[in-house]
């Protein structure tokens, strides 16, 4: 299909007006959202996390990409709706209290809607009481960004509150950001750490389906 060839390498490209004029045509030429949104938008993005990952592209490309990617989808959302499309989960992001960077998080955000988690953007500067009323409003995984020292410590606050809360069991949590790691996701409880976008994407999906695998879907 022409179509979603060209929708894809759009995307890639980082071209958002093609990316939209490309998503329309495939609309008129009767391809399903869902196959636009699968074969097109999410192939895409998968392939711009494994130009990253391989040295090819690097966050100024998948800005761009991400951006392309989410333009389309705001013509694909009404579609998409009207034929029940499911998501592959529902995901609550922000930068923790004390802590006002967003390129990071953003990138991440996009990154995961573009591989169709539904995305509660909680913003910078997160306390760990919204956090909380994220989960109540359903988000079934809580993934936290912080760029500074001084704030990474904010995270465990997030974690004890969702525990406190009595909601630990029932949500994954993923933590990221430059001075962030693995032994600090551990030391403060958190279900898995990304190192980037792309790691973030596997990480939120591995990390879903544990916690899917022991409470149910």
């Amino acid at each position: 299909m022409a179509a979603l060839d060209e929708l894809r390498e759009a995307v890639i490209d980082g071209q958002l007006a093609v990316a939209v004029e490309q998503t329309k045509r495939g609309l008129e030429e009767g391809i399903p959202a869902q196959t636009l949104f699968d074969d097109g938008l999410m192939a895409a993005m998968r392939r711009v996390g494994e130009l990253f990952e391989e040295g090819e592209v690097f966050v100024p490309e998948m800005l761009v990409a991400s951006r392309a990617m989410t333009a389309a989808l705001e013509v694909l959302k009404p579609e998409l709706v009207a034929e029940g499309a499911s998501t592959s989960g529902r995901v609550a992001i922000g930068t923790v209290m004390g802590d006002l960077h967003d390129i990071g998080k953003n990138l991440v955000a996009m990154m995961l809607r573009g591989n169709g988690f539904e995305i509660d953007d909680l913003g910078t500067d997160v306390y760990p009481e919204r956090f909380v009323q994220a989960i109540r409003d359903g988000a079934e995984v809580v993934a936290m960004s912080a760029l500074l020292t001084t704030t990474m410590t904010n995270m465990r606050a997030v974690v004890e509150a969702i525990g406190e809360a009595g909601l630990r069991e029932g949500v994954a949590v993923v933590i990221g950001g430059a001075p962030i790691t693995q032994t600090f996701a551990e030391e403060v409880g958190a279900d898995g750490y990304a190192r980037d976008a792309s790691s973030a994407v596997r990480m939120v999906e591995q990390v879903l389906g544990r916690v899917r695998a022991t409470n149910g879907p």
